[in-house]
C-alpha cells in the first residue's frame, strides 16, 4: 500500500513504516504530523485517483530530526573578462518515519447500504404522489377562455397560411407574362429578316 502526498508543495511518494527527506517543516521532533493532500492512494491493486485530493484519506508521520542536505556548489565564469564567482548552501530538510496510511472507507459502505433501502421506499410513494398531480392539472385545460383562445389562434394561422398561398400563386403567373414579352422581339425579328430577303 502507497500513497502520493502533497507536503510543502512537493510531491511524494510514500509507504508505511520508511523514512523519507521532505522540505523543512515547523514541527519540532519527534511530533506527529498529519498530511491531507493525498492526491493517490493505491490499496493492494485498487488505485483511488483524487480529483484533487482522496476524500476521507490521511497520511500521518512522525519528524525525527531536522538535518542539511550535502552542499550545493554554483560556480559562475565569464571567460575572458575576469569574472567567477563560486557560492553553495545546504537545503534545510526534515526527516520523517511514516506511521499509517489511513482511508474511512468501511464506515462509509455500511451506512449506504443501510440507506438504499429507504431510499427505494420513499421513492416509491413519491411516484405515487406525482399521478395524482397530473390528474389534477387535467381539468384545467377544460377552461372556455382556453379553448376560445386556442380557436382564435388556430384561425389566425389559417388565414396567414392562405394569404402566403395567394401570395406564392401571384408570384407565379408573373413569369409567365415576361416569357411571353420576351417571345415577341424574336418575332420582329423574323419579319425584319423576312422583309430584307425580299
Amino acid at each position: 500500500m502507497y500513497a502520493i502526498v502533497d507536503i510543502a508543495g512537493f510531491q511524494y511518494k510514500v509507504e508505511k513504516d520508511k523514512k523519507y527527506y521532505v522540505s523543512q517543516l515547523q514541527e519540532k521532533e519527534g511530533k506527529s504530523v498529519e498530511f491531507d493532500k493525498v492526491l493517490l492512494l493505491d490499496d493492494n491493486g485498487k488505485v483511488k485517483v483524487g480529483t484533487p485530493n482522496v476524500k476521507d484519506a490521511k497520511v500521518s508521520a512522525k519528524v525525527l530530526a531536522h538535518v542539511k542536505d550535502d552542499k550545493k556548489i554554483i560556480y559562475k565564469k565569464k571567460r575572458r573578462k575576469r569574472y567567477q564567482v563560486k557560492n553553495g548552501h545546504r537545503q534545510p530538510l526534515t526527516q520523517i518515519q511514516i506511521e499509517k496510511i489511513e482511508t474511512k472507507k468501511a464506515e462509509p459502505k455500511k451506512a449506504a447500504a443501510k440507506a438504499e433501502p429507504k431510499k427505494t421506499e420513499t421513492k416509491e410513494t413519491k411516484k405515487a404522489e406525482p399521478k395524482k398531480t397530473e390528474t389534477k392539472k387535467t381539468e384545467p385545460k377544460k377552461t372556455t377562455t382556453q379553448k376560445a383562445e386556442t380557436k382564435k389562434t388556430e384561425t389566425k394561422k389559417t388565414q396567414t397560411k392562405s394569404a402566403q398561398t395567394k401570395k406564392t400563386e401571384s408570384k407565379k403567373t408573373e413569369p409567365k407574362k415576361t416569357t411571353t414579352k420576351k417571345t415577341e422581339p424574336k418575332k420582329t425579328e423574323n419579319k425584319k429578316s423576312d422583309d430584307k430577303k425580299s
